[in-house]
């Protein structure tokens, strides 16, 4: 149950169209579906502030769709990710609102209208090879609320395009660097600014890159203080990451947190 579902049923109890022992039973119900290969969790928005995640990787097709209409009979937003098209054309009929972000590898299906968070978050790439991350990190971040600029292929092999660029820096409130090889650029961003950076390691990379973890290694040693950082090519979690923070200062400073954001 998300806060919304609560309160009607809050609502129905009062007016006498739901009895106080049938309210009792639905807000005691364990709060999960289970589906034979899934339990899905639908008390996730309320704990979390969004939804239960598809992670498509490993289920059927059959069993994708089987989540997605699970979280859909109870009017919860619906996000599968490492999404492959395939899954999107499977979805696409089950729900008019379904859309595809082909670089980000991610379905959505939004079935309401979510509050949107103050301030900026800047997803930066270093490369132009780093960007289906960043993508990923950027459209989890703009369905979970938050608004969302990007600044692509900046990297210290050319420092001067980051530099060129230190107004859009200081305008954001948060800032999502995604970068591989040396992986560091998120040391440089995180030490021009005073806001949370969250660090993403990629793949990309050569033979000594190892998947990387080279990129990993030196986001995790950083010089520069509070840089936050994900796994490897984790966008969605960038992002998911995102989302909470800016839930936090909405949450304590509504309409106004960005005034207290570092700004």
């Amino acid at each position: 149950m998300d806060d919304k579902t609560i309160l009607n049923l809050l609502e129905k109890i009062r007016e006498g169209k739901v009895s106080v022992e049938e309210g009792l039973r639905q807000i005691r119900s364990p709060g999960y579906e289970n589906l034979g290969f899934a339990r899905v969790d639908h008390q996730r928005a309320l704990r979390r502030g969004f939804p239960e995640v598809i992670y498509c990787p490993g289920k059927t097709i059959s069993q994708i769709v089987g989540i997605a209409k699970s979280l859909g009979e109870q009017g919860q937003d619906i996000l599968a990710t490492r999404a492959e098209e395939e899954v999107y054309e499977a979805l696409k009929p089950q729900f008019s609102e379904c859309l595809y972000y082909p670089q980000a590898r991610l379905v959505s299906v939004e079935s309401k209208e979510r509050r949107t968070f103050p301030g900026k978050v800047l997803v930066i790439t270093a490369g132009t090879a780093d960007i289906p991350v960043a993508e990923e990190a950027a459209v989890t971040a703009r369905i979970m609320g938050c608004q969302v600029d990007r600044l692509y292929d900046v990297g210290v092999a050319g420092l001067h395009r980051l530099l060129d660029n230190q107004e859009r820096l200081y305008e954001a409130t948060l800032l999502i660097v995604v970068a591989g090889m040396e992986g560091a650029l998120a040391s440089v961003v995180g030490g021009l600014v005073n806001t949370p950076v969250i660090a993403v390691p990629t793949s990309v990379g050569y033979g000594a890159n190892f998947e990387g973890l080279s990129s990993l290694l030196a986001m995790l040693n950083s010089c520069a203080s509070g840089v936050t950082v994900v796994n490897i090519d984790n966008g969605f979690g960038a992002g998911f990451a995102a989302a909470l923070i800016k839930n936090t200062f909405y949450h304590f400073y509504g309409e106004g947190g960005r005034e207290n954001e570092g700004e």
